[in-house]
């Protein structure tokens, strides 16, 4: 197959391409908006006519969470048209989308890992363009596989636990919200699926896929720091309503992974086993 991803340079761009040797069957086109702006319609339409792409793996992003707020018209021109481009343009060629969403559709305010079919309730830019991005891909895909992930990290790129590592050593303390509840992901543990998901078959609906088990930003940062071997910072838990931020964060948005367990046979690593994975190849 001729695979189009898109964002590659983020976190699961990067991981996705660390992964594609192993499947060199396929021929992969990676493209970050260099190579392919994907909020030009015509663009992408053009690129996947030429390239007889059979399947699109989108990665891309607006994912300033709080910057979004100030920012609609950006977020929503890579969250929900780039995302129904995509999904026009493969449909004429009969193929598949795995579609890349968040667990911001939800509002947060449940006390049970959320399934699919909860009905999402976004507080936030972000959030709300994620979910008429979900909406646009499906409407315009009949093909079209929807994954809601959430705490996303890896060794590429920006993120919580690189932020973590790098002011534990900076600083004498710091402090780290202990009641929003959710599950880190490991972007390769993710990649990984992907590739299982497309080699098993593509098949079309909403799924969630997180690490497994539980935790709070506060624990998870004490995780950071205990695999970091870092011992000189005091971690001190904050509320929410000492740390305002523009967006609304989700209080509790574990994902339940029952669905994508059962449908593609997926054996998903406890969070803590693939944080010291990550901390390892950063050390």
């Amino acid at each position: 197959m001729n695979i189009l991803i898109t964002g590659c340079n983020g976190q699961l761009g990067n991981e996705i391409q660390l992964l594609e040797k192993q499947y060199p069957q396929h021929v992969y086109y990676n493209t970050d908006v260099q190579e392919l702006d994907i909020t030009d319609q015509s663009a992408v339409g053009q690129y996947i006519a030429e390239h007889e792409i059979d399947g699109i793996v989108n990665c891309a992003a607006y994912t300033a969470v709080d910057k979004a707020e100030d920012n609609r018209q950006l977020c929503t021109a890579l969250n929900t048209e780039a995302p129904a481009y995509l999904a026009h343009a493969i449909e004429q060629r009969g193929g598949w989308l795995i579609q890349i969403s968040t667990d911001y559709v939800f509002d947060g305010t449940h006390h049970v890992p959320y399934v699919e079919t909860d009905t999402p309730c976004p507080n936030s830019v972000y959030g709300s363009t994620k979910l008429a991005g979900e909406l646009a891909v499906q409407k315009f895909c009949s093909r079209t596989l929807i994954i809601r992930t959430a705490w996303l990290y890896s060794t590429f790129g920006n993120n919580f636990v690189k932020n973590m590592l790098r002011l534990g050593k900076e600083k004498e303390q710091l402090g780290v919200i202990f009641d929003q509840i959710g599950t880190p992901t490991y972007a390769r543990d993710l990649a990984r699926a992907i590739f299982t998901i497309i080699e098993k078959g593509v098949t079309a609906g909403i799924y969630h896929y997180t690490n497994e088990g539980v935790t709070s930003w506060y624990d998870f940062t004490l995780a950071i720091h205990r695999l970091g071997g870092i011992d000189s910072c005091r971690v001190r838990p904050l509320h929410t309503s000492e740390y305002p931020t523009p967006a609304t964060r989700p209080h509790y948005s574990v994902l339940d992974k029952t669905k994508i367990k059962q449908t593609f046979g997926l054996d998903i690593p406890h969070w803590y086993d693939s944080l010291a994975e990550c901390v390892k190849l950063l050390s």
